[in-house]
């Protein structure tokens, strides 16, 4: 009546590859992985002490978690026990989350970028990518991080300020009620203190320590006991405080206490609709046939200044520039573009008005200078009334990353009586544009190259290339924060996101060839 059922009886086979199929996702990491020569791991492993988990089976169970949407080290511990994937790939061994922890964040600190780039170059190898083309996006992810402790760079300013006026209002009143020759001779004298003098800590510590010298001569002066409890027990950790405060800040405009190395950033990830700030990290990715070719992280919630490092980080990774690079109009700065032409990158990237400049209303502004004249061997505008405009001085703008853009400055010598004046400019008397000569270069070659059949061609896929990976880490396998707090451990977070979309790639584009064939 019913098939015989046992649980005190053993099976055969107790293989437990028996139990996975012969296309399984599993067996495409176990393969991967495999291929690594175990010298890379060594770098990990100073030696010494109790024999350690063999670094290969603990790389297969993190990347195979991380497809499968298991990023809690617990929960991978808890699949390594539970789940027979997992169970195959360990060997049927059994390290804890401690272990799985220590391990992905600590010991594969200067080991995980190379497996990263050897498995990219085994890609290569078997013609998944060419590196060749390069589409280069970023995207923000939450960091692991309270979303209400942050520390603005402006308050720290004006904090610092303010409390820099007490130090100067207490000495100037120490001083208005002792006049004594001693303490007016004094290295740290309150007198010689301006008004814009800059206290730090060092010296205000300086000045703590003279004042409680006196207070030893002095024991039941009051005054001066009250303003050294003041600068010892409030000002001075204050002081101390606010410098600490701004070297975390570096040259950022905010921080997260409970993770310093997080910025605050408008995430498009807003369900109250309120534009609400939240700690993050900026992920720039470059993609190829969406496999994830580089990647790093960066504190700045703008593109553009994210461009130069990535692309460094970019050469040093894969040991040289890719030939082509297409960005969209987030990098389209005339710093990148002459860094692009500088290291000899053909660069596909849009400018900020490259869409806008096709439409009517731009085309018959004339108040825009792209719809102007320039006279190179005179160096003059001509405007679309017939007004030249003569040079008058240049400018220079040094950005915080140290280019200097230079800047040229024409005005006409009269637009009384214009009929185009209205439509020109708000502004009264003759008409002034300032100018950037070499951005106008630099967008006309990318608008060149941007109408251009292959130009055209790239900037399509580019929709469908970085666009697309963001939507399969963020959507489909659900990586909306960070578990991990700090800028290091966080790009080893990105690392294993990396690795483990690659090989979900790769046994993707294997099943699809396999079911063209069966066809």
């Amino acid at each position: 009546m019913y098939i015989q059922y046992t649980m005190d009886q053993l099976y055969l086979p107790m293989d437990l590859e028996e139990d996975i199929p012969e296309n399984h996702l599993v067996r495409v990491v176990n393969a991967a992985i495999n291929r690594l020569d175990d010298a890379i791991f060594d770098a990990a492993y100073p030696g010494g002490g109790r024999d350690s988990y063999h670094p290969k089976m603990l790389t297969k169970v993190i990347i195979y978690a991380y497809t499968q949407r298991i990023y809690s080290s617990r929960q991978i511990a808890k699949s390594v026990r539970e789940n027979i994937p997992f169970m195959w790939l360990a060997g049927r061994q059994r390290p804890d989350f401690r272990t799985i922890n220590r391990f992905r964040s600590q010991r594969m600190r200067d080991v995980l970028e190379t497996v990263f780039t050897v498995i990219l170059q085994f890609l290569a190898n078997e013609k998944y990518i060419s590196l060749e083309h390069y589409f280069v996006d970023g995207t923000k992810i939450e960091a692991n991080a309270n979303r209400y402790t942050f520390v603005w760079g402006k308050a720290v300013l004006k904090h610092k300020k303010k409390l820099q006026e007490k130090v100067h209002t207490l000495f100037a009143d120490i001083e208005a009620t002792e006049k004594q020759e001693e303490y007016e001779c004094q290295a740290q004298d309150p007198a010689e203190l301006g008004e814009s003098t800059t206290i730090t800590s060092e010296k205000l510590e300086q000045m703590t320590q003279t004042l409680e010298a006196q207070l030893v001569e002095k024991p039941k002066d009051k005054r001066l006991k009250k303003a050294a409890r003041t600068l010892r027990k409030d000002l001075l950790p204050r002081l101390q405080k606010y410098e600490q405060y701004q070297t975390l800040l570096g040259d950022r405009n905010s921080f997260s206490k409970t993770d310093p190395d997080a910025t605050f950033m408008r995430m498009k990830e807003d369900h109250m609709r309120n534009g609400q700030l939240k700690p993050g990290y900026n992920v720039q990715i470059g993609t190829e046939n969406q496999f994830i070719l580089a990647y790093s992280l960066h504190q700045r919630p703008t593109d553009t200044r994210c461009f130069l490092p990535h692309l460094e980080h970019v050469k040093t990774t894969l040991g040289k520039f890719p030939q082509t690079v297409i960005a969209d109009a987030g990098y389209g700065s005339e710093e990148n573009y002459a860094y692009l032409e500088k290291e000899k990158i053909q660069g596909v990237v849009k400018y900020g008005n490259y869409h806008k400049e096709k439409s009517k209303a731009w085309k018959e502004n004339v108040g825009k200078i792209e719809n102007w004249t320039y006279d190179k061997a005179e160096d003059t505008w001509k405007c679309p009334a017939g007004q030249t405009l003569y040079f008058r001085k240049e400018s220079k703008e040094v950005l915080e990353s140290g280019y200097e853009i230079r800047k040229r400055h024409y005005r006409s010598p009269s637009c009384e009586g214009c009929p185009m004046k209205e439509r020109c400019t708000k502004a009264e008397g003759n008409r002034e544009v300032v100018v950037s000569l070499e951005r106008l270069r630099y967008q006309n070659q990318a608008r060149e190259i941007l109408r251009s059949e292959e130009g055209y061609d790239l900037s399509v896929r580019r929709m469908t290339e970085p666009e697309s990976v963001f939507g399969q880490l963020k959507n489909n396998r659900g990586f909306r924060r960070f578990l991990l707090r700090g800028m290091e451990k966080v790009t080893l977070e990105v690392g294993w996101l990396s690795l483990a979309h690659n090989l979900l790639k790769q046994a993707a584009m294997e099943q699809k060839s396999r079911a063209a064939i069966l066809h």
